[in-house]
């Protein structure tokens, strides 16, 4: 049995064979001097060659690695990113989990940042790095792409210093993710009531683990040299994708309220707010593309926030003991 890895780099996917080889290629070259592991974690992929193929094309990818012994293939059938993250960490062998989009690319010294943060501060739950976008060949971002709609695609810059995360907005992203695993377990894991699952864009698992990490007292930080690449799919380079992602982000974020006991009648007057208040200001920036759909995308978002507060308010339990 190899010696106990010192960090665990975790892939969570499904149906991405097409970016997963960069993803964990990336990984495996990993300049770090200790012992380390790769886990993929096979989210129920059905991405077959053809009618007749028993093994899907992302397992075919992971196979084809399976040679390196540092790495690890686990099939989990229930679909869900925060089932598929806590089954991860379930399979890993260290106490350091750093999860990797499936469609990203992580810088050589990825691991041996993020290690090294772990190792010198005891009160580190959670650690991410900055995330660069990476553009399909040819293609430039849109006119109407401003910089905040580019963080729904994954990016994350907050400089050149590192700097403790105070508020939980600014938590690292799930692309370039880590996490102390005694903290996870503390919390019960990821939320899998957050999180994507499937086509629906849900979100917020890895703001309310921030939440949580700064409510009981530990430390979250952005390390600007722990730099990953997210490619950015062509598919999403439409107007459409960002509506329906805003619609979930408002989703996820009412059930994150509710989770955090902010629920009931004063989530209307909120969402109520913010719709008026991105409408407003999609008419203010009319001449700036950018910043006028970003609003708009807000104000779309809201209303999905108001439909599930709504449903919560319909649909809670009578009795309001906590358990």
């Amino acid at each position: 049995m190899p010696d106990r890895p010192q960090i665990s780099a975790i892939i969570c996917t499904h149906n991405r064979a097409a970016y997963l080889g960069g993803a964990i290629d990336s990984l495996l070259v990993q300049d770090f001097p200790d012992n380390f592991e790769v886990v993929v974690v096979d989210n129920a992929s059905s991405d077959y060659a053809n009618p007749e193929s028993s093994t899907s094309r992302t397992r075919e990818v992971v196979e084809a690695r399976l040679g390196d012994r540092r790495l690890k293939y686990v099939w989990e059938p229930e679909i869900g990113l925060s089932v598929a993250r806590n089954t991860g960490a379930s399979e890993a062998r260290s106490e350091i989990l750093a999860y990797l989009d499936d469609d990203a690319v992580a810088d050589p010294n990825w691991l041996r940042v993020l290690h090294a943060a772990y190792q010198s501060n005891q009160k580190l739950a959670i650690a991410g790095g900055k995330v660069n976008l990476l553009w399909p060949s040819g293609v430039s971002p849109p006119e109407w792409l401003s910089p905040g709609l580019a963080q729904n695609l994954g990016a994350y810059d907050l400089g050149e210093s590192c700097v403790y995360v105070t508020a939980a907005g600014l938590t690292p992203r799930g692309v370039n993710y880590s996490i102390r695993r005694t903290f996870l377990e503390k919390i019960g894991g990821f939320d899998v009531k957050l999180g994507r699952v499937g086509t629906k864009l849900l979100s917020n698992e890895e703001l309310r683990a921030t939440e949580l990490a700064l409510e009981l007292g530990w430390q979250v930080v952005y390390l600007p040299e722990a730099v990953v690449l997210h490619n950015v799919a062509a598919e999403r380079l439409n107007k459409a994708w960002f509506l329906e992602r805003g619609w979930w982000q408002g989703i996820s974020e009412c059930y994150r309220e509710q989770l955090s006991d902010r629920a009931g009648i004063a989530q209307l007057g909120r969402g109520g707010e913010r719709i008026l208040r991105g409408v407003w200001k999609s008419f203010k920036y009319i001449r700036d593309p950018a910043l006028r759909f970003e609003n708009f995308v807000f104000a779309w978002g809201q209303i999905g926030y108001l439909s599930a507060a709504m449903r919560g308010l319909i649909f809670a339990p009578k009795s309001t003991t906590r358990h």
